[in-house]
């Protein structure tokens, strides 16, 4: 690291690599993965990709940015890959990233661009990300890298994530048993009196506890749990309250490992003591749309196609108006606040066909309103890879009434 003794000598940018690298793949992981990238850019003609989100910078390079109100960027051309970084991380997205690594200062506003353009040059084709880029920083792209033109690269790198390799296998996998770990935990601490704070925050520490046993060199950050408790199950994404368990509540137990920006998710119904009879239709309606929706997860469906079955189901049971959200979707590197492969999703506009090496969960959810019998949110969650002649279900915690009505 260079330093400098005056305002007027500081630096624009500088590289800080200290300490060994450490990543979640092989550097041939990587190298795969840029070369599928690059064939992409000679196809579209693209000179220099400038990626902008977690997601795909966490994809190509392993670095997965805390962005604290500062950018953070990747670009890969035909010959270099290099993460943009800002000064305050130092040495760390070096050690965390695969291929070259520069940070900018903030002496000066635009450092970061200025950073950028020293490995894209000006007048290039640049491919960038129209669904991450703002206004203001697409304004600064082209004030500072004045391309020839720009072309949208997201959908691209959408289709290349949504296949995914033997390591995001193998990632994805354990993930799944990580977040049974929790699962079994949230369920040995439900009892009445029981806040869901309380429930939630045995579920998190076991997993990040899981997560460091099985990966001791990771970093560990953003793996929660949503549970939720009678009302407050109504909505998928509910977040957790200080609300007391109570006997005969219906309870959703939500645990959501991440592994090196590598979401994974296990989602339950139970309830606290004892079910009565109207939830118990509802429930085994819904579990029975999930049996029957893993069914239809096989190679040359179509979310369409699984998505129409399943409301069929519903509607012959007389409750698809309690449906709230699609039936499922993709895993890989995403988040609750970043990333998301909305191509590989189980709805009515998705027209996407099952292929060998997908990921997607098959996730039924009823919710009954307030006042209604049976009220409450009714979800089953569990984890496929599409396999060559049919698909994998790789979540273990069991789901039902006979498991699931606990404390």
């Amino acid at each position: 690291m260079t330093t400098t003794a005056s305002k007027t000598d500081r630096p624009q940018q500088y590289r800080f690599h200290q300490g060994d690298r450490v990543l979640p793949f092989a550097p041939e992981e990587y190298e795969n993965r840029l070369a599928d990238l690059r064939d992409l850019m000679e196809l579209q003609g693209i000179d220099a990709c400038v990626f902008t989100s977690m997601h795909n910078i966490a994809y190509y390079s392993g670095f997965l940015y805390c962005s604290f109100g500062r950018p953070y960027g990747l670009v890969v051309t035909a010959t270099q890959s290099v993460t943009i970084s800002a000064g305050i991380d130092a040495g760390q997205p070096w050690r965390r990233c695969h291929g070259d690594n520069i940070t900018y200062t903030d002496w000066q506003r635009d450092n970061y661009w200025r950073a950028i353009h020293s490995v894209t040059g000006e007048g290039r084709v640049i491919g960038c990300e129209a669904d991450h880029l703002t206004m203001v920083q697409s304004e600064k792209l082209n004030a500072f890298l004045k391309p020839k033109r720009g072309v949208d690269i997201s959908a691209g790198t959408m289709r290349q994530r949504m296949t995914k390799s033997q390591a995001e296998l193998d990632i994805i996998r354990h993930g799944a048993g990580v977040a049974d770990v929790g699962g079994f935990a949230i369920r040995d601490a439900i009892r009445e009196g029981v806040r869901e704070i309380d429930v939630a925050m045995a579920g998190r520490d076991a997993m990040e506890l899981e997560i460091a046993k099985r990966f001791p060199d990771a970093e560990y950050r953003d793996t929660w749990v949503w549970f939720q408790s009678g009302i407050n199950t109504d909505g998928a994404h509910n977040p957790v309250t200080s609300r007391k368990l109570k006997r005969g509540d219906i309870l959703s137990l939500n645990t959501f490992p991440m592994i090196s920006g590598y979401y994974t998710a296990l989602e339950r119904t139970l309830f606290v003591g004892e079910v009565d009879p109207a939830s118990k239709r509802i429930w085994d309606i819904n579990v029975a749309a999930h049996e029957y929706g893993i069914s239809l997860l096989v190679p040359g469906a179509s979310c369409a196609e699984v998505t129409a079955k399943l409301n069929t189901f519903f509607e012959e049971h007389q409750v698809l108006q309690y449906r709230t959200f699609g039936y499922g979707h993709s895993f890989g590197v995403l988040s609750h606040y970043y990333g998301r492969e909305a191509g590989l999703e189980l709805r009515e506009d998705i027209d996407t066909v099952l292929e060998p090496g997908m990921v997607i969960s098959m996730e039924p959810m009823l919710t009954i309103p307030e006042g209604q019998p049976g009220a409450g949110g009714y979800r089953e969650h569990d984890i496929l890879f599409i396999t060559e002649d049919g698909n994998e279900d790789i979540t273990k915690y069991p789901y039902g009434t006979a498991f699931n009505v606990v404390g």
